[in-house]
């Protein structure tokens, strides 16, 4: 993750996930598993939504696709998510080095099943809906770690992924180029 935090605020971008690539253990509603996420899932979960929040540990919302502060999208390498971020209280995190990586939500999964001997099974997740994108500041982002969700309207299971990314933050308003040589060759320029 590289964020950068700009007079208008903290602009974020990296990858929230790498499809293809096995998983630790995680836990979920199959049971223990080795999770690959295939390619082109994340694309098709987008299509399936107006719209994605950007949140901040799965709680607040920070920002969204529909209000333009947010873009996600599926490359050749995977989720990439890029934000402009206002809220105060994630830009002083930035700042103090607290943002941990990135996380997501997945509904309605569709997967398969592969049995292994002597070995978990391999969850082989071929489609789902995404409706959030998560920046974890207070919890750990780790892609095995997994928590589900029941919804009492609509019994709907949500799982919860994360992804533990570096994350390279760059303060652009403390040290701001120093152009007064070339406005006073300007300024004696003017003069003439």
């Amino acid at each position: 993750m590289k964020a950068e935090i700009r007079a208008d605020g903290l602009h974020i971008s990296g990858y929230v996930n790498v499809p293809g690539r096995e998983s630790r253990p995680v836990i979920t509603p199959r049971g223990k598993v080795i999770e690959i996420i295939e390619q082109r899932a994340f694309q098709r979960a987008l299509e399936k939504v107006d719209n994605v929040d950007l949140k901040l540990d799965h709680e607040k919302k920070i920002a969204s696709t529909k209000e333009g502060t947010l873009k996600a999208y599926e490359d050749e390498v995977g989720l990439r998510a890029e934000a402009v971020i206002t809220d105060e209280e994630v830009v002083q995190g930035a700042k103090a080095g607290k943002l941990k990586g990135w996380s997501f939500n997945m509904l309605k999964v569709v997967d398969e099943l592969e049995e292994r001997a002597g070995k978990l099974p391999i969850r082989h997740v071929k489609d789902f809906v995404m409706t959030e994108i998560t920046l974890a500041m207070r919890k750990i982002p780790v892609y095995s770690s997994t928590s589900i969700e029941l919804r009492a309207e609509s019994e709907e299971e949500i799982e919860v992924r994360t992804y533990d990314s570096e994350v390279v933050v760059t303060d652009l308003t403390k040290d701001k180029p120093d152009y007064s040589e070339f406005e006073n060759k300007i300024k004696k320029i003017e003069e003439r």
